[in-house]
């Protein structure tokens, strides 16, 4: 699964949403979401919203292939990076409720993936010259949250009590913030441009460390957000094909 564009991206992806829907796999949750912000992606690139369209199509391939390389390594029975892992692990284990599903996801992608991609593709003047799209790409996601926490209640219809027991969203209270995500993301990105690339190797390895530790406190919450979670996930929908479809319809095409 190697894309090229972002019409390759959308291919792939739609290819991996109908295998999962097919098995009733929770691993299609974050692909169906992935392909929404990736459709409003497509769409920005063509209304002219990111400073330089050819080049986001091109970086669009690039950040997608380390989520396809990551689900062909987990799917195939090899080891994908630790914040994959701890993602695939989580979903796979049905103690995550559909929100954590979708987090421990963008923590991997997000925290690890896109810092990854935009620090080993653009140095110097040209990462400097990128952070506006950069920035532009979480701005999309950012965007799209609310639209997803509501179509995440159709499904979970006890979810708004993780809102009251933090007196913030839910995402916030499972410590996820994309503000905080997309700093640590260009910080990670920064750290990678101005190193050779032999460093490259260790450098991922010891932000895969801090961004898996990050997905297991998002998959596996403390005191009363983790009885809270328990209740959510007891009165959740099992209806996995009905969410995956759901997720997968909130950007009209």
């Amino acid at each position: 699964m190697q894309a090229n564009g972002i019409d390759d991206v959308l291919r792939i992806l739609d290819g991996i949403i109908a295998d999962t829907k097919a098995k009733s796999d929770p691993l299609g949750y974050f692909p169906a979401l992935y392909r929404q912000v990736t459709l409003k992606v497509k769409q920005g690139i063509a209304a002219g919203y990111f400073d330089d369209g050819p080049r986001m199509d091109r970086f669009d391939a690039l950040f997608a292939n380390r989520y396809f390389a990551a689900y062909e390594a987990w799917t195939s029975g090899g080891t994908p990076t630790q914040s994959w892992q701890v993602a695939f692990q989580g979903t796979r284990s049905g103690q995550l409720i559909i929100l954590q599903d979708l987090l421990v996801g963008i923590n991997a992608h997000i925290n690890l993936d896109l810092g990854v991609v935009a620090g080993e593709t653009f140095q110097g003047a040209a990462l400097q010259g990128f952070h506006d799209d950069f920035n532009k790409i979480n701005q999309i996601l950012s965007t799209l949250l609310p639209q997803v926490e509501d179509t995440v209640g159709e499904f979970s219809p006890l979810l708004g009590i993780l809102a009251r027991i933090g007196g913030k969203d839910a995402i916030e209270v499972l410590d996820f913030s994309m503000d905080a995500a997309r700093d640590d993301a260009w910080m990670h990105a920064l750290l990678l441009s101005v190193q050779p690339p032999e460093a490259w190797p260790l450098t991922v390895q010891t932000i895969d460390d801090k961004v898996a530790f990050l997905g297991k406190l998002i998959a596996q919450p403390a005191g009363m957000v983790a009885q809270a979670v328990d209740l959510i996930r007891d009165t959740e929908s099992k209806d996995v094909p009905a969410i995956i479809d759901a997720l997968n319809s909130i950007v009209q095409a």
